[in-house]
């Protein structure tokens, strides 16, 4: 792995005056051919980390290192990084080709090599036959398109994207970040990916750094995220969840029990390491780990007796409100694949049963 590293970010800290926008972030490793996103809410350092990663913002503290060594001091165009920004920043009195090609200019490369490579890359990022058209002639996607390809034609070390897919739509963007992950994995690119949009990141990441008044909440997989949250703003920010206080009662060779004052809850998940009998944890659910029947089944454990407050149809599920007694919000539970399912009505008694598997953060 080390020999792999290509960037470290060590006690890293931005001030602007009084506000501290990055407060003390480490990030030990990003390994060459990894995507790895930035993701948390507006405010929370993201783009700030993403801008001084760049050359763009020098840290007030601490190390931004690149193969080894410090590059805080380097100027954005001599590092070896290059960015697609939120507005792709296009010249609109250029064409494709030469938008593509400006910073092969500006490196005073042969003329043959830069026809060479920008014909190549626009191969890559299907533009072929647009090379003459200028940026107001074209899509949302294809302006995109052009910025990722201005980017990748220069070979840099680490490609950065500013949340690039804003300003499309919704069937777009879900397009173009499919686009985006099956180039970098086809050219093997380090990516380092900003956005506040879960999916986003859930979708295209190897890992993800979820972030947090500037500051790192966690940095995982998006299955350890989403399945394993390390703190409750992770597991709140991370899709839906819905969350239990209780006590550890028991701690088993392979089981935890909760008690959760009306009810009792019983967890098999692998990882039980640092809990303790007594503890207060919250109890992680998500709502479509949830089963909803009609009927009590036979075990009262992981058992919950509610009504339905409400429900959502959105096509591919079903998002009831179940109202249980002894909690302060409704419990969500998704059903997916409700086509030709019968929906539950509101005011109707309804049983929602728990999985052995959900996660628990202690308090």
């Amino acid at each position: 792995m080390e020999s792999e590293t290509i960037l470290e970010l060590k006690d890293v800290t931005k001030r602007f005056g009084e506000v501290v926008a990055v407060n003390n972030l480490n990030i030990p490793y990003i390994k060459r051919g990894e995507f790895v996103t930035f993701l948390g809410p507006s405010g929370c350092g993201k783009t700030t980390l993403l801008r001084m990663i760049g050359g763009f913002y020098y840290p007030t503290f601490g190390d931004i290192v690149m193969h080894g060594e410090r590059i805080n001091d380097i100027p954005p165009e001599k590092r070896k990084t290059s960015m697609v920004f939120q507005n792709y920043a296009l010249f609109p009195h250029m064409t494709v080709f030469n938008n593509i090609a400006y910073g092969l200019k500006l490196r005073k490369l042969p003329k043959n090599e830069i026809e060479q490579r920008v014909s190549e890359i626009l191969g890559i990022v299907q533009l072929e036959g647009l090379e003459h058209r200028r940026p107001t002639e074209l899509s949302g996607g294809q302006q995109q398109r052009v910025a990722l390809a201005r980017c990748i034609v220069i070979k840099p070390e680490i490609i950065l994207l500013d949340e690039p897919l804003s300003n499309l739509d919704a069937n777009l963007r879900v397009t173009m970040r499919e686009e985006i992950r099956k180039i970098q994995q086809t050219l093997n690119l380090t990516t380092v990916f900003v956005t506040h949009d879960q999916e986003e990141a859930m979708s295209m990441s190897d890992r993800i750094v979820v972030m947090n008044k500037g500051q790192i909440e966690q940095i995982g997989t998006p299955t350890e995220i989403y399945e394993r949250p390390s703190t409750l703003f992770v597991a709140c920010f991370i899709g839906y969840t819905n969350t239990i206080r209780g006590t550890v009662r028991s701690i088993g060779q392979s089981t935890c029990t909760v008690d959760a004052g009306m009810f009792e809850l019983v967890t098999a998940v692998k990882d039980l390491a640092g809990l303790a009998s007594g503890e207060k944890v919250t109890v992680i659910i998500r709502p479509e780990a949830a089963v909803l029947e009609k009927k009590p089944g036979p075990d009262k454990r992981n058992t919950l007796q509610g009504r339905v407050q409400g429900y959502t149809y959105v096509g591919s599920i079903v998002r009831y409100r179940i109202e249980v007694s002894g909690m302060d919000q409704p419990f969500i539970v998704d059903v997916s694949n409700p086509i030709g399912k019968s929906i539950h009505g509101i005011g109707e008694p309804v049983t929602i049963i728990i999985p052995m598997k959900f996660h628990c953060i202690k308090q």
